[in-house]
């Protein structure tokens, strides 16, 4: 079973900055896939960033030259730098991983950007 923990979100005006950590109950070193998702209301969930393998990643486009995602195998953690906030970056993002063929998912954290 993994766990996935979402912290650093909250409220950002138009332009901010925001850095999101998801940590990991398992070592991550040997995840290929993990990454982030996000949510608007009324909204499908979408991929925002992620890892796709060890080192390669796979960005929205709607994110991209604005986000950046990272990870520390050290820690066990993955990050999700969000620069140039804009209002329509407004939602809940999930951290997920897929390990041996099975999703996880963790329970979110809100992401507002008031204009």
């Amino acid at each position: 079973q993994v766990q996935l923990v979402e912290s650093g979100g909250g409220l950002v005006q138009a332009g901010g900055s925001l850095r999101l950590s998801c940590a990991a109950s398992v070592s991550i070193s040997s995840i290929n896939f993990m990454g982030w998702y996000r949510q608007a209301p009324g909204k499908q969930r979408e991929l925002v960033a992620a890892f796709i393998s060890s080192r390669s990643t796979n960005y929205a486009e709607s994110v991209k030259g604005r986000f950046t995602v990272s990870r520390d195998n050290a820690d066990n953690t993955v990050y999700l730098q969000m620069n140039s906030l804009k209002p329509e970056d407004t939602a809940v993002y999930y951290c997920h991983a897929r390990v041996n063929f099975r999703s996880y998912w963790g329970q979110g954290t809100q992401v507002t950007v008031s204009s």
